[in-house]
C-alpha cells in the first residue's frame, strides 16, 4: 500500500518476534558504472539482532540508508511492517525514522549542542506537542539507561569516542524505535571500549526487545553480537547463518573473507 497524500501518520504493525519484520527483496543499486547490489535479498526478523559483514565498498552501509530513505535502491523492494518503502515520499519517511533509528559510525552529534538537546532533537521533531518537562525526564532516562548519567550539560567536544557513540545511542533510542541501525559501531575504539559498546547491543536487545541490524568488519564484535550474521558479496547476499554456522562455513566467499581476518581475532582474542 503506498501512501500519496500525507494526511496523518503511517499506521505500522510491529509482529510478533520472530516473524518477519523487514525484507529486502530483489534490490539493485548502482552509483554511476559502480554496481553495489544485482539481486540482493535478505529477511530481517523481530527481536533479533542481524549483522551484516563484507569487505569494505560492498554496501553494507548503503543497505541501511535504504531502509531509512536516505538513498533509494533502483530496482527491488523493500518491505517494514508490512508496508513497502520504495516508493515512499521524503515525508512518509519521516515516520519511518520514528520506528528505525540509526545509530551512525562517527555519531553525528551536533558540536553546538548540549549533550541534552542532541538527546532532545528526534523528540522536537516527532512530537512537537511534548511538553518540555516530559522531554527533559526522557533524555535523563536514556542517558540512565546508556549508563551516562546527568551529563546533559556537557557538550560532545568534551565526551570520548565511547562516550560519544553511546550518547549517540541514546539520541537512536529517544523515540523508543523499534529497530535499531548500528553502522561500524566499534570503529577506531579501543579494546575495553569495543567490548562496553557489544554488551550495550545486546543490553538494548534484553531491556528494550527491540530488532537491530549491525553493519561492522570487526568479526569479534559479530560474533558477540549477533543472533544471525548475513555475508555481502559479489553485489548480493551469499549466506546467512548463525556464528556457529558462518564460522563452518564452506561458502568460498565466506571463507576467504573470515581467513583473511583469522589474524585479527586471535589479537582481538589476546587483549580481551
Amino acid at each position: 500500500m503506498l501512501f500519496r497524500h500525507r494526511t496523518s501518520r503511517l499506521e505500522f504493525q510491529p509482529p510478533t518476534r520472530g516473524e518477519e519484520l523487514i525484507r529486502f527483496e530483489h534490490l539493485k543499486k548502482s552509483f554511476g558504472p559502480k554496481r553495489v547490489y544485482d539481486d540482493l535479498q535478505l529477511s530481517v526478523y523481530a527481536g533479533e539482532t542481524l549483522t551484516v559483514i563484507g569487505g569494505s565498498g560492498t554496501g553494507k552501509s548503503v543497505l541501511l540508508k535504504c531502509l531509512i530513505g536516505l538513498l533509494r535502491p533502483d530496482e527491488g523492494r523493500i518491505v517494514f511492517e508490512g508496508q513497502e518503502l520504495t516508493e515512499f515520499r521524503e515525508e512518509d519517511f519521516i515516520d519511518v525514522r520514528r520506528h528505525v533509528a540509526m545509530v551512525f559510525q562517527g555519531s553525528a552529534l551536533f558540536d553546538s549542542l548540549t549533550v541534552g538537546e542532541n538527546i532532545a532533537y528526534p523528540l522536537r521533531e516527532h512530537f512537537p506537542h511534548m511538553p518540555p518537562e516530559e522531554i527533559r525526564e526522557r533524555v535523563a532516562r536514556k542517558l540512565e539507561l546508556v549508563n551516562l548519567p546527568g551529563i546533559e550539560d556537557m557538550k560532545p567536544a568534551d565526551l570520548s569516542g565511547g562516550m560519544k557513540k553511546r550518547v549517540g545511542l541514546a539520541r537512536a533510542i529517544a523515540t523508543d524505535p523499534e529497530v535499531i541501525l548500528w553502522d561500524e559501531p566499534t570503529t577506531g575504539l579501543d579494546p575495553v571500549t569495543t567490548e562496553n559498546i557489544n554488551q550495550m547491543i545486546r543490553s538494548m536487545q534484553k531491556q528494550l526487545g527491540c530488532t537491530s541490524i549491525v553493519v561492522t568488519h570487526d568479526m569479534m564484535s559479530a560474533f558477540t553480537v549477533s543472533d544471525r550474521i548475513a555475508m555481502l558479496a559479489n553485489r548480493r547476499i551469499v549466506q546467512v547463518g548463525t556464528p556457529e554456522e558462518m564460522k563452518a562455513s564452506t561458502v568460498p566467499e565466506v571463507r576467504a573473507f573470515l581467513d583473511a581476518r583469522r589474524q585479527e581475532l586471535w589479537t582481538q582474542e589476546e587483549a580481551r
